[in-house]
């Protein structure tokens, strides 16, 4: 379930990590909760909403929003909330707790490798944000660069939020500052150039990066400063300059301005991806707080994903030239893979030359505001892409631009979506649905996909890869990945899904009903005998520390499933204890009547022969139906 990023930590540590925090409190640093029922609500931070559809469950120990769909433990919370990796998070989480993270299957090597690691990171962030304040202050006196930021339409206030700073010309500016400037860390941290001649660390030729540029501090989605970029101030190549990868700074990865506008970008509903430093300062300037923008390289899948952990909604801002189509191309091909029926992606082109930054200067924020809401959807845009430059009153055209589109459609997930644009695409090429897949070849892999998958019992396996993610469901699962509730047929289901997700129910049935529940066949009964022996051992533990310890059973998939349900459901998640003891006991009454019954008609065949102990027998189970009746 989750990736352990290099370093294996033992599953006993994690169970016992979350039952000691309390999610309540994690996800309390980060949005405003307010008790409600037996749960917390608030405003979902993952997408924006005006009236509160996320809850925070302290019995399961687990976070719910019913507007996108996002749910998890306390670590996938910091890893989705914060894009914390998974052993990030467990060692925050630990750190809140006073619990130190052991390290299962390390060599002592590996060990101080990994502190070592660290402690790099912590001297490099530390040494940057130093750098970053030194330009702050090189800014206030410097009148060249304070006039060219006033002339791109920027105050000071706008200035202080984004930590804009000057880098002044002298080659060494930062010798004259850090009496340590002959240090490896300077050249690791790409503040400075040593020469090709001379070795790191050694006396020779080393140099300032950066010299007589307008500074952009690139923060990290933690704060952190991980790296620069700098613009010239007049004539010069190259006009923008960044900071080359470092073990802190990974372009392909980093958003610039994401840090400063995630919160409003929560707030407004969506976030706006631009091309330069200076279309997201401008924008800010301008009301559009909610803007970021990549790093001089195209928007990469892994951008994508860091954008839709902190919204459903994007809208990519590109210039109307070649470069800017180019650039959006690239960013549909990464947004596919993550389009589903909750998320938007939308494409603004600005007339050519005009920038976001250009643009706004010109026309203003509102006229800007209305192109925005006039951005084109993912699905037109796909669809214009793939025609470019075909002919589509000609059969060619028509076939080119099915071929075209068949890389872009399997790239994205299942989902109602990657339907209706596969309806699109038939309107488009004069063919059906059923005719494209088999032209694609979709068609035979899907029908022995099913095949397997009901022959196994399980249609449309999902995978995820953080704690909080979800395994395969059963035959009743809808297009959206959850079973309805006519999927939840077997009274079985209903048993287990209150026994987990109540952790004090187990208490509620006796000694009887233990027994049935662990004599049920299949995944059912394997689940009750695990669940009675934990009870004996631990008692009571919320769904968040035993979603943990059932990772390597047989009965994962199932559990998985009946909770991922539970949580979606609106009337689980307001249910009270008097509610789930309930429909606990109709459904654990049913079964053993079930049970009872199918014992009397085993018993039928002796009674008829005359056996007075077989009909005695009957009579006392005939009894007992009717009492649980």
């Amino acid at each position: 379930m989750g990736h352990n990023g290099g370093m294996a930590i033992p599953q006993a540590f994690i169970q016992d990590l979350l039952s000691r925090v309390d999610i309540v409190d994690v996800v309390g640093r980060h949005v405003t909760l307010k008790k409600g029922g037996a749960n917390f609500m608030g405003l979902c931070p993952f997408h924006g909403e005006k009236s509160p559809s996320f809850t925070v469950s302290p019995s399961k120990q687990f976070y719910h929003c019913f507007g996108c769909g996002k749910n998890g433990n306390a670590i996938g919370f910091l890893m989705d909330h914060l894009g914390s990796g998974f052993v990030e998070a467990v060692r925050d989480l630990a750190a809140q707790v006073g619990m130190t993270v052991p390290e299962e299957d390390v060599s002592p090597a590996q060990k101080a490798q990994m502190a070592q690691q660290r402690e790099q990171e912590q001297s490099l962030t530390g040494l940057l944000a130093e750098v970053a304040s030194n330009y702050q202050l090189c800014l206030r006196t410097e009148n060249r660069a304070i006039d060219y930021l006033k002339k791109r339409g920027l105050t000071g206030q706008v200035a202080k939020r984004f930590g804009l700073g000057y880098a002044p010309a002298g080659w060494r500016h930062l010798a004259t500052v850090f009496p340590d400037y002959q240090h490896p860390k300077w050249v690791e941290s790409g503040l400075v150039i040593q020469s090709e001649e001379e070795a790191v660390g050694t006396e020779g030729k080393r140099y300032d990066r950066f010299r007589d540029r307008i500074m952009f501090p690139i923060r990290n989605i933690k704060g952190q400063v991980i790296g620069f970029g700098g613009r010239v101030l007049d004539q010069g190549e190259p006009k923008y300059l960044n900071s080359p990868e470092t073990p802190v700074f990974h372009k392909g990865r980093e958003l610039y301005g994401l840090f400063e506008a995630s919160a409003t970008i929560r707030g407004k509903g969506y976030v706006l991806v631009t091309e330069g430093y200076m279309d997201v300062v401008a924008l800010a300037q301008n009301g559009f707080e909610n803007a970021v923008a990549t790093l001089g390289t195209a928007c990469t899948a892994d951008h994508v994903r860091t954008l839709v952990r902190v919204t459903s909604q994007v809208v990519f801002a590109f210039d109307g030239d070649a470069a800017g189509l180019r650039a959006a191309h690239k960013a549909m091909m990464a947004a596919l893979p993550h389009a589903n029926d909750t998320r938007s992606f939308r494409f603004l082109f600005l007339p050519n030359p005009h920038d976001p930054d250009s643009y706004i200067r010109e026309f203003g924020a509102e006229d800007f505001e209305s192109r925005v809401a006039k951005a084109t959807p993912l699905s037109r845009y796909f669809l214009d892409s793939v025609s470019q430059g075909q002919d589509l009153s000609t059969s060619e055209g028509r076939a080119h631009a099915l071929h075209a589109a068949r890389e872009g459609w399997t790239l994205l997930p299942d989902s109602a979506f990657k339907r209706q644009l596969l309806n699109d695409l038939a309107i488009l090429t004069h063919l059906d649905t059923q005719e494209i897949l088999e032209v694609w070849g979709v068609q035979q892999r899907l029908s022995a996909q099913k095949q397997r998958a009901t022959a196994q019992g399980v249609v449309g396996s999902v995978k995820g890869t953080s704690p909080s993610s979800y395994g395969s469901s059963r035959a009743a699962l809808q297009a959206s990945g959850r079973p309805s509730r006519s999927g939840m047929r077997q009274r079985e289901d209903h048993v287990m899904r209150w026994i987990l997700a109540v952790p004090q129910a187990w208490q509620w049935l006796d000694d009887e009903l233990h027994d049935l529940l662990c004599k049920l066949p299949g995944s059912h009964g394997t689940f009750f005998r695990w669940f009675d022996r934990r009870w004996h051992e631990v008692g009571p533990q919320p769904w968040a520390v035993i979603e943990q310890a059932i990772q390597s059973t047989d009965f994962a998939d199932l559990a998985q499933q009946l909770m991922q349900w539970h949580l979606s459901t609106p009337v689980s998640a307001s249910s009270t204890e008097s509610d789930a003891r309930d429909e606990l006991q109709q459904h654990t009454s049913r079964m053993l009547r079930e049970a009872l019954q199918a014992q009397q008609t085993l018993l039928l065949e002796s009674v008829a022969q005359g056996d007075e102990p077989a009909r005695i027998q009957y009579q006392a189970l005939e009894q007992r139906i009717r009492q649980l009746k």
